[in-house]
């Protein structure tokens, strides 16, 4: 009767599935010891829901005694070193033996620059919606994190009235919302988001009043490799500097190159939609540049311009929230290019 018991007992244990797994400094090589690892629960109802956390050992393992079998995705959120990784556990995917990596933080971009810089001006109406898009590449083994002074800096014409809306998307992540604060700078603000090793992505979205032929005066801040901007078909652009790189086979979007400073702007139609040809056609015969094979996942919103298809939105609330601790709101992956 013992027998039985104690085998019934190792049969239950059997079955019973913790999440285990090891935390693995991506900079050092290493285990790394004294990460916090949260275990959340996702559901349509409650959205995140923390079930419970660990700290990693010496050796970098954790075990979190929770059973998560069943339909439901489940979600680890490491904190290390100031910044939160994300992990998705789908339903029936193991739960034992992860490896969660995780990066040493520096308040120095060390390999992170911004590679690409869009801007786009939609004018209609009596007023322009401006939106901008930063990638940043960090090709380094340390994520870049300064909560005292951001790691984007941009600049917002006083027009704007300091509304600006922004959105962050980080590497493997879907887009979140991105509080923005003003610097000591005049006309200069700031986002607080950790940029990690690969891209990560910061959309920026503001309106100014517009009257058509009139100068629009807009600065990069930041040290980009190509700045780009664009207006929809039906605009055109004139100012100095501008190197126009031509129409946009498909949207028939026109893009312009610019490498200084301060650009000096004006703009004069309104947005129109492509030609059916153009727009029907997926295959560039022009010899033009493609505006979607310079600027990938430029907005999700439906524009003419970009025509680009929205990324996975399965789950995509999974990441509106930081690790308990950090400050809230700091396309998992992205399925079209144009």
């Amino acid at each position: 009767m013992k027998t039985l018991a104690v085998a019934l007992a190792f049969c239950a244990t059997s079955a019973f599935a913790a999440v285990t797994g090891t935390v693995i400094n991506k900079t050092t090589g290493k285990p790394q010891a004294g990460a916090t690892v949260a275990l959340n629960k996702l559901g349509a109802q409650l959205g995140i829901e923390m079930v419970d956390q660990a700290k990693s050992g010496a050796d970098g393992t954790f075990t979190i005694d929770k059973d998560i079998s069943g339909p439901t995705p489940y979600l680890i959120r490491t904190a290390y070193d100031g910044v939160t990784y994300n992990h998705m556990i789908p339903p029936g995917s193991p739960s034992t033996g992860l490896n969660i990596e995780v990066y040493d933080a520096s308040k120095q971009p060390g390999g992170a620059k911004v590679t690409k810089h869009m801007v786009l001006f939609e004018p209609a109406d009596g007023k322009m919606e401006i939106n901008e898009t930063y990638l940043f590449a960090n090709s380094g083994q340390t994520a870049w994190n300064d909560p005292g002074n951001g790691t984007l800096h941009f600049f917002l014409p006083l027009a704007a009235k300091g509304q600006v809306t922004a959105q962050v998307t980080a590497p493997g992540g879907m887009p979140i919302g991105a509080p923005v604060a003003k610097t000591g700078k005049p006309d200069v603000f700031e986002i607080d988001y950790p940029v990690k090793p690969g891209e990560t992505r910061f959309d920026l979205t503001y309106q100014v009043p517009y009257t058509e032929g009139e100068k629009y005066e807009g600065k990069v801040i930041t040290k980009d490799e190509n700045t780009y901007l664009i207006v929809p078909n039906g605009v055109t652009m004139a100012g100095e500097g501008l190197n126009d790189l031509g129409q946009e086979p498909r949207t028939q979007a026109r893009l312009y190159g610019f490498s200084g400073g301060t650009y000096d702007i004006q703009l004069t139609g309104t947005p129109a939609p492509a030609p059916a040809a153009a727009a029907e056609s997926d295959t560039d015969t022009s010899g033009q540049p493609q505006i979607a094979a310079i600027m990938p996942r430029l907005y999700e919103k439906v524009v003419p311009i970009l025509a680009v298809a929205l990324g996975i939105l399965a789950l995509g609330f999974i990441l509106l929230y930081r690790a308990p601790g950090n400050s809230p709101a700091k396309e998992a992956n992205e399925r079209a290019r144009g």
